[in-house]
């Protein structure tokens, strides 16, 4: 996935007024501003609302839902598109305070605090709104961490001065 691709699906949703948040590793190098490493997807926070229309809209740019991809909804919802390229779009439900909740399934969720959604940083040149460093951190703790998540998180306390685990 390459910076072109992420503007292109950045814009593509913009263009209907859908929000999206980018979470994961684009995230990370969103708020660096420029990109570090190689990316296979690209993951987007969106309103839980949104999954009704994202995905026809991401269709006029190639990407299709994959149903075949675990864990699928209510978590996530994977598009594949040309070039194999990725996108995962996280639903979150808002509630009246602006924190997301995504459905995990089975009565779990995830959270996204109103203030960890207030990132912003560039790809490509452009502006987008991302993660901020420490729900970043925080989303990438309590699973077994593999090369990117060693990457990603040393990145991230170095340029903004997070407390690391031990072992980063």
């Amino acid at each position: 996935m390459d910076q072109a691709a992420v503007v292109a699906a950045l814009n593509c949703l913009q263009h209907w007024f859908v929000d999206a948040w980018i979470d994961g590793g684009w995230g990370i190098d969103a708020l660096v501003g420029e990109q570090t490493r190689e990316h296979a997807d690209l993951d987007l926070v969106v309103a839980q609302e949104a999954l009704a229309e994202a995905p026809s809209l991401l269709a006029t740019i190639g990407y299709r839902h994959d149903t075949t991809i675990q864990p699928g909804l209510p978590a996530r919802m994977v598009l594949r598109g040309p070039e194999r390229r990725q996108i995962d779009l996280h639903p979150v439900v808002f509630d009246a305070h602006g924190n997301g909740w995504q459905p995990l399934g089975n009565g779990a969720w995830g959270a996204y605090p109103a203030e960890g959604l207030a990132g912003t940083g560039f790809i490509g040149g452009r502006r987008v709104w991302c993660l901020t460093p420490e729900l970043q951190l925080r989303h990438h703790l309590g699973y077994a961490p593999d090369s990117n998540d060693y990457h990603d998180l040393r990145l991230l306390g170095q340029r903004f001065g997070l407390a690391l685990p031990p072992g980063y």
